[in-house]
């Protein structure tokens, strides 16, 4: 496996010191309060009236401004203090810069609301789901083989989360990928793979008044696309075709200008993407492309974000499938090669979410 800068920088060595280290230690130890503290200095509002108070706020205030105990407030705010969130001077709490992004970095609270409703319960099964290959952790919700089987059954909050996940980092993406798809190679005809609510569908038909969408997928999820795009412009111009991708047998539809997959591949194991490319391959005529986007955690400009991502490959063991993960660029690449396709052009770094778009041609 080759790394890349910066994260051939920051995985190498050891980047801290013993004492940062056994902090960290600490740290791990003690996560689930940390998180669930943090979450909740979030709802009852606790940093927003720090950040709005900029000489800062005595704990008497925000026990009169929240509404909650003088116990619950303390408890929180001495928490916040070692955590390193909020600060404290004069008899005053003043809100720290971790705390600033809790409140006001969009894919910080994408990330905190997906941990917290779709995944926190059950990850408590994460050892299982190693053990056994399979997502032991679903069960809090349902007794689905997979997430996304029930995914039009999970609770409103649990979807709502799950959804607003899934569409904060694909969203940030999708004017770069209309114009690779739809400019630079002129397609009006699109088979878009694993589409759910047909968020990206409706952007297609919306970009060009010549563009004809198929939405690929289960029949719950169709379902749920034709509701999310009633009334829509343009929605007479999205179809489904309902198909239960892990059947080998199940045949791609051909006809289709170019393939679109989105954040679909990381969705499943690594025979599951061969079997899924190679008919998507079978089903490709001489000039039809296929676009897989998928964000590769080796190719990211923040190590960051190749933090956040290796983390959410958890989300595939305990909660979605058991099998699957984030990408390495390496193991995609292979995996195509694998299936008879070859990459024509690689596009890298784009969006928020740090996408790639892999575009493909049948050998």
């Amino acid at each position: 496996m080759k790394l890349d800068s910066p994260q051939k920088e920051s995985y190498s060595k050891d980047r801290i010191s013993a004492l940062k280290a056994q902090r960290l230690a600490q740290e791990i130890a003690f996560a689930p309060v940390v998180f669930q503290v943090s979450r909740l200095m979030i709802k009852f509002g606790i940093f927003r009236m720090l950040d709005d108070s900029k000489e800062g706020l005595t704990q008497a205030e925000i026990v009169e401004k929240s509404g909650i105990s003088k116990y619950g407030v303390q408890c929180l705010l001495e928490s916040s203090l070692t955590i390193g969130t909020v600060l404290y001077k004069n008899e005053r709490y003043y809100l720290a810069k971790a705390g600033w992004f809790l409140i006001n970095d969009a894919m910080v609270k994408a990330n905190l609301d997906f941990n917290h409703d779709v995944n926190y319960l059950g990850l408590f099964n994460l050892e299982e789901s190693i053990l056994n290959g399979k997502p032991e952790g679903l069960k809090v919700f349902g007794s689905w083989p997979t997430i996304y089987e029930g995914l039009s059954q999970l609770p409103p909050e649990v979807q709502q989360s799950w959804f607003g996940f899934d569409h904060f980092y694909s969203d940030n993406s999708f004017d770069m990928a209309l114009d690779i798809i739809f400019n630079r190679n002129n397609t009006k005809n699109l088979l878009d793979v694993g589409g759910n609510t047909g968020r990206f569908a409706t952007r297609c038909v919306a970009y060009k008044d010549n563009i004809n969408v198929t939405i690929m997928d289960l029949k719950g999820q169709l379902e749920m696309m034709r509701k999310a795009t009633a009334g829509i412009e343009g929605a007479d111009r999205i179809s489904g075709h309902p198909c239960n991708l892990l059947d080998p047998a199940e045949p791609f539809p051909t006809g289709f200008d170019a393939i679109w997959m989105s954040q679909f591949l990381d969705c499943f194991a690594e025979e599951q993407v061969v079997s899924i490319l190679s008919r998507a391959a079978a089903s490709m005529q001489k000039n039809t492309k296929l676009f897989i986007m998928e964000t590769l955690w080796d190719k990211q400009k923040y190590e960051t974000a190749s933090y956040c991502l290796a983390q959410t490959s958890i989300y595939f063991t305990a909660m979605a499938n058991g099998n699957s993960k984030m990408f390495h660029s390496e193991d995609l690449t292979r995996l195509i090669g694998e299936s008879g396709l070859t990459i024509e052009q690689e596009y890298h770094y784009l969006g928020l979410g740090g996408h790639s778009i892999i575009q493909c041609i049948k050998e």
